[in-house]
């Protein structure tokens, strides 16, 4: 998958990978309940695939213009280093992680899936959308998943990078020596 030298060079340096949520961890549908609540369905592939990175050193993070309590729980569960919710501005999100971690951007992929997203996916150095993401996105990405957003292609992505990195399912699974 994604054999291309230019895509494995610039994926060794990722230390941080963040993700949109809606699209990109859920296949984008809204669902309110009668009390104005809103739920969400994620993919249990995707988010096995974030507890890698997480279990591998990368540092993991989530930037959204939306808040729920599902998507709160969603990042508890999964151990997501950086939670942003509400954020209208994402680049700036986005500089506040590399100002806490002390990263540049070309050592961060981000995965986003429209419009809102298309400032941070031309600054980082890998930039990543699900099959499904407005045209407009998929032009400016290095990388188009074969899965449609909510529908595996985090862990697509994760799989990739991993790979990249040269860590496996068995590498991870193993205790680590202290």
């Amino acid at each position: 998958m994604y054999n291309s030298v230019d895509l494995k060079f610039k994926a060794k340096k990722i230390k941080l990978a963040a993700f949109d949520i809606d699209g990109v961890m859920t296949d984008g549908s809204l669902t309110y309940l009668p009390d104005g609540t809103q739920t969400k369905t994620f993919n249990a592939k995707d988010g096995l695939g974030i507890v890698m990175l997480n279990t591998a050193g990368f540092k993991t993070a989530i930037i959204t213009a939306k808040e729920t309590n599902a998507l709160k729980e969603r990042a508890r569960t999964l151990g997501i280093t950086k939670l942003f919710m509400n954020q209208k501005n994402k680049i700036l999100a986005l500089n506040e992680i590399c100002a806490e971690f002390e990263l540049n951007y070309d050592e961060i992929l981000y995965m986003g899936d429209d419009l809102p997203d298309m400032e941070v996916l031309k600054t980082v150095g890998l930039a990543v959308c699900p099959s499904d993401a407005v045209d407009n996105v998929k032009e400016i990405c290095d990388i188009v998943t074969k899965k449609e957003g909510g529908k595996g292609a985090v862990r697509e992505i994760c799989d990739f990078l991993l790979n990249a990195h040269g860590i496996t399912f068995e590498d991870l699974r193993k205790p680590h020596q202290q």
